[in-house]
């Protein structure tokens, strides 16, 4: 009987250290195309400020994974004890996306496409304050293993729709394309990232007889973050606060 729980537990462990290691792949494959294969060749042109944002975000996706490694060891004290870390460095990313978006607003305004960038930073200030809402909800609920570590995969699954729409734009994009895009464009790579959360829901489904609640609450959430973003981004009020965030910089 102890060994048979011992082995559930290993087996638990290693699920969820797989997650972690499908995430990394997912967060450095999806830029390849347009960041780390142009910085390796010398012709990526964007501003200082996103040479940071990636790092710091692709950071994040390692710290994760050791994190996730460190829990799946057991060695608990040291996973809380890094967790402070974590949220200084979660409160880093956020203060780059912000600055990202300002960055994509500067520069579409120099092309006369700056109502556009506004519209389409719906997109990332939406998704940063969902990735909020989960980072903070699992750092609520760090003793309370089955809510904290299915919080920290809903949040991370908000962190991959960036990298598969750099996918999508690489491969889908209209030659000769330049500016933001249009906010719908958005959605599709959205869903597919959703799709990560699928053997989080078949492995609960295996070993607990259904689906843990808080993934189902999630995915309504993610859900409704990626579809609702078109029709929130059309709006005046979402152009003042694109404008309040523009502000920032003076």
């Amino acid at each position: 009987m102890v060994a048979a729980t011992i082995d559930g537990v290993r087996a638990r462990s290693r699920f969820y250290v797989a997650m972690a290691f499908v995430f990394l792949v997912v967060a450095f494959g999806g830029f390849v195309p347009t960041y780390w294969a142009k910085v390796a060749s010398g012709s990526f042109t964007g501003a200082p400020i996103l040479h940071v944002h990636g790092a710091i975000f692709f950071s994040w996706t390692v710290f994760f994974l050791v994190q996730t490694s460190l829990a799946a060891s057991g060695r608990i004290a040291d996973h809380r004890a890094w967790g402070i870390a974590g949220v200084s460095l979660a409160t880093a990313m956020g203060f780059t996306v912000v600055l990202a978006a300002i960055n994509l607003i500067k520069a579409a305004e120099a092309i006369g496409m700056g109502d556009g960038a506004r519209r389409f930073t719906a997109v990332s200030l939406t998704a940063l304050v969902l990735f909020a809402g989960f980072f903070v909800a699992a750092i609520v609920n760090n003793r309370r293993p089955e809510l904290h570590k299915r919080l920290m995969i809903l949040a991370m699954i908000v962190l991959m729709h960036p990298a598969l729409a750099r996918l999508f734009m690489t491969f889908f994009a209209p030659p000769g394309a330049i500016g933001p895009p249009p906010v719908f464009v958005a959605v599709p790579p959205g869903l597919v990232a959703d799709l990560l959360l699928i053997p989080a829901l078949a492995y609960d489904w295996r070993t607990r007889g259904s689906p843990h609640p808080v993934y189902l609450i999630g995915l309504g959430l993610l859900l409704a973050q990626q579809l609702l973003e078109v029709p929130l981004s059309q709006t005046e009020a979402w152009m003042q606060i694109a404008r309040a965030v523009e502000s920032l910089a003076g």
